[in-house]
């Protein structure tokens, strides 16, 4: 029998494989590169980072810190940050054995210690995210002074990801599991629930990433947008009318220097807590 640390490792890559899979206008996918990046490099992340993300000797920050030691060493930039700051916790929820996900990431992320600070802090740096920038209080250039929970919270009304430490991944168990199982009731297939999951995060959020590098307006004017462009791709029906209307949208993001980055996130970390509520149940019934 594979083992729960097999399974949730494979549930990972799973993720972010269908995520790179999925034509996300801004962001790196099979249908187009971007940003001096190629979706080659995020498939090899995945796998690189996998075994830090799924091993349950670690603790949330070191897993955190070796998956991003893991992906600059396998492509040399960060292709994965805010993934591995998503999904390390998901991971390690999924290994109590209950069948309820969101209860047990809730303790999880109530026992986050300084600790945790310290090595996601290390890894922050190290990946080196665009528009970082400096913090007035708990900057991860400086020694944590606080648990991992209590930067995040800090972080948390200018940060989507640090958002979801704070409130639990209400987003994801929400917003995003909402988005999917909508798009699957229209009888949506392949990549297209995808789509649907990371247009609903585009279009219902400003997102960080683009509010740090080119500030807030520009994050809303993208938010906007997106929300006309999701009514759009619902309203077609033929897939290469999707594909041509998303693809001019990817190019207009791309040429402006616009990428996503956070709604991919939380995207990926979406399809990976989807993914481990299968892998709790089937554990459950053979067991």
């Amino acid at each position: 029998m594979t083992s729960r640390r097999e399974l949730i490792r494979r549930a990972y890559i799973d993720a972010c494989y269908h995520e790179i899979d999925a034509l996300k206008p801004g962001n790196v996918h099979r249908f187009a590169d971007g940003h001096n990046m190629k979706a080659a490099e995020f498939f090899d992340s995945a796998q690189a980072s996998s075994a830090a993300i799924a091993d349950p000797a670690l603790c949330i920050g070191e897993r955190i810190l070796a998956a991003v030691w893991a992906t600059r060493e396998k492509v040399g930039t960060n292709t994965n940050l805010g993934i591995v700051l998503l999904c390390a916790p998901l991971a390690k929820a999924a290994e109590s054995g209950g069948l309820d996900l969101r209860l047990a990431l809730n303790a999880i992320l109530d026992g986050l210690d300084i600790e945790d600070a310290r090595q996601a802090f290390a890894a922050i740096v190290l990946a080196q995210p665009g528009g970082l920038g400096s913090a007035r209080r708990h900057d991860v250039a400086n020694k944590p002074e606080v648990t991992l929970l209590e930067a995040m919270r800090e972080a948390a009304n200018r940060d989507m990801i640090a958002c979801q430490y704070a409130t639990g991944f209400a987003d994801i168990f929400e917003g995003g599991f909402a988005a999917h199982d909508a798009a699957i009731k229209r009888g949506e297939e392949k990549m297209w629930p995808v789509v649907f999951v990371y247009l609903h995060y585009l279009s219902a959020f400003a997102d960080s990433h683009i509010v740090r590098k080119f500030g807030k307006r520009r994050a809303e004017k993208t938010r906007r947008q997106a929300a006309a462009i999701l009514e759009r791709v619902k309203a077609l029906t033929k897939g290469t009318e999707r594909e041509k209307l998303l693809l001019a949208f990817d190019a207009e993001l791309k040429n402006d220097g616009i990428n996503p980055g956070t709604s991919a996130d939380l995207t990926v970390a979406t399809l990976f807590a989807l993914q481990l509520n299968l892998v709790l149940h089937i554990r459950q019934v053979n067991d």
